[in-house]
C-alpha cells in the first residue's frame, strides 16, 4: 500500500459557501496533518488538493461542481496583449525570490486587508492569519518580494513542489494597485517555475461563476482538474 492510500480522510459538515450564494460548501480533508511532506503533497495537488496551512484540503460539494483546480504548464503559456502589456509597464519594479518570510510582510499584508478587504472573512487583519499562508510544518515556501527602490510592495506566498510552484496568497500596497501587482506578480511566478526548471504553476481554484475567483483563466492554456483528470483549456 502506498502513503496517499494510507492517508486518513475527513469530510467536514455542510455550510455557506465562500464563493456561491445560496450554495453550502463541504471539504475532504487530510487528518491528521502529521501524515503530510512534501512527497505527498505533491500527489495530492496532482488530484486537485490545496493546502491551507498544516492541512490539505479540496471541494467535495454534493451538488456542486463548481471549483476546478487550476494549473498552468509554464512552457505551453502564452502573454495575452494585455498581460504583455503589464509586463512591459512594470520593468521599473525590481522582484527577488526569498525562502523565508519578512517582519516587514505584516504591516504590508494588514495595509492590503483593510483597504481592499474590508468586507472579508480575514478582516480585520491578525498575524495568525498571515501565518496560515506563511508557514508550514512540512512544506517549504517561497516568497516573490517587489519593491520600487527599496519600497516593498508587494508579497507572492509560494509553494514549493516537486514539479511546480503553488500560488497561495499575493498581497501588496494599494498605493500601486496602478500597476496590475496581482496580474504581475502571476506573471512572475510563471517566470519564477523557468528560472527553477519547474513544468507547472498551479493556481489553486477556478471558479467561473464568482467574480473574484475567475480571472485565473486568463492565463492561457491551462489545465483543470475535472472528474479525477487534468483537462487542457484554450479558450
Amino acid at each position: 500500500m502506498s502513503e496517499l492510500e494510507q492517508l486518513t480522510l475527513g469530510l467536514t459538515q455542510a455550510g455557506d459557501c465562500s464563493y456561491l450564494p445560496k450554495e453550502s460548501e463541504r471539504l475532504l480533508v487530510i487528518y491528521p496533518n502529521q501524515q503530510l511532506n512534501s512527497y505527498i503533497y505533491q500527489q495530492l495537488m496532482e488530484r486537485g488538493f490545496r493546502r491551507g496551512g498544516n492541512d490539505a484540503y479540496r471541494p467535495h460539494c454534493e451538488q456542486c461542481r463548481a471549483c476546478q483546480s487550476i494549473r498552468i504548464k509554464v512552457n505551453d503559456f502564452e502573454a495575452s496583449k494585455s498581460q504583455k502589456r503589464v509586463i512591459s509597464k512594470n520593468k521599473h519594479i525590481r522582484t527577488q525570490w526569498v525562502t523565508a518570510p519578512s517582519q516587514d510582510y505584516f504591516p504590508l499584508y494588514s495595509k492590503y486587508i483593510s483597504l481592499r478587504h474590508q468586507t472579508g472573512t480575514m478582516f480585520p487583519p491578525q498575524v495568525s492569519a498571515l501565518e496560515t499562508f506563511t508557514q508550514c510544518d512540512w512544506l517549504n515556501i517561497g516568497f516573490l518580494e517587489s519593491y520600487i527602490d527599496d519600497q516593498l510592495i508587494g508579497v507572492a506566498v509560494t509553494d514549493i513542489l516537486g514539479n511546480g510552484l503553488s500560488a497561495v496568497y499575493t498581497f501588496f500596497d494599494p498605493d500601486f494597485e496602478q500597476f496590475s501587482l496581482g496580474k504581475l506578480h502571476i506573471l512572475r511566478q510563471i517566470e519564477q517555475c523557468k528560472q527553477l526548471n519547474l513544468e507547472y504553476l498551479y493556481l489553486g481554484f477556478q471558479i467561473d461563476d464568482c467574480d473574484a475567483m475567475n480571472y485565473k483563466q486568463q492565463y492561457r492554456p491551462n489545465e483543470r482538474f475535472i472528474d479525477n483528470r487534468w483537462i487542457k483549456y484554450k479558450n
